[in-house]
């Protein structure tokens, strides 16, 4: 199987942990794969039910968002996905979505503080606001890598949008998705009950380097 057969089979996959944990609604919401050892990319085409997205409707771009491989226009958030990849080598996976709660915090343009230890440890700190920027060209794309250059955050809350995780692999950007709408919810719920006071840096600073480097197998 060739390297990207086998990625539009995973990420066609991944789809599904976006709509298991209702991330996205109808056709909204994208997961993408940087192709290891190429200028390419596999992501979601534009505007196809998640019912039908099997590894064969996946496309494959190249990382200016031109069409290599597939019988589908790429997904409308494709030169967003494309210039993450240019200018964040360290990123092999971009996920976008609507997710309900994490966009409300967008709608607001307001930060999601550091008040769990799941933030700290997941996200390194407050979850972060990029600009506005409308879809169609790389716009939104330049306003995730600028707002991430300066954060440790795999997650940014697009104005106005939603939000966009990256990661290591387009399953850790996935994964970065669910626990931000999770965080996201709970934080909301905090909130309505009185002050959430946030963590000490030092601590969010050891948690983060507990949960990245030790937790787990």
């Amino acid at each position: 199987m060739s390297a990207t057969a086998e990625l539009r089979r995973t990420v066609a996959d991944l789809h599904r942990e976006l709509t298991k944990y209702e991330l996205v609604i109808w056709t909204a919401g994208n997961v993408s794969a940087r192709v290891p050892g190429h200028d390419l990319m596999v992501i979601k085409p534009s505007g196809v039910s998640y019912d039908e997205l099997g590894p064969d409707a996946m496309v494959v771009t190249d990382l200016h968002g031109n069409l290599v491989e597939g019988e589908f226009a790429p997904s409308s958030d494709t030169a967003a996905h494309a210039y993450v990849y240019r200018h964040m080598p360290e990123v092999n996976g971009v996920v976008h979505t609507h997710s309900p709660y994490a966009t409300a915090w967008a709608a607001r343009g307001e930060p999601i503080p550091c008040v769990l230890t799941m933030i700290a440890d997941e996200f390194g700190g407050e979850i972060p606001v990029g600009p506005f920027a409308l879809i169609g060209d790389d716009s939104i794309g330049r306003g995730i890598v600028e707002t991430l250059s300066t954060s440790r955050s795999s997650a940014v809350l697009m104005r106005n949008h939603g939000p966009f995780t990256v990661g290591p692999t387009a399953r850790a950007a996935v994964k970065s998705a669910v626990m931000l709408e999770d965080v996201a919810r709970t934080v909301h719920f905090a909130l309505q009950l009185g002050k959430a006071p946030v963590i000490d840096q030092q601590d969010v600073d050891r948690l983060y380097e507990r949960y990245q480097n030790v937790y787990g197998q």
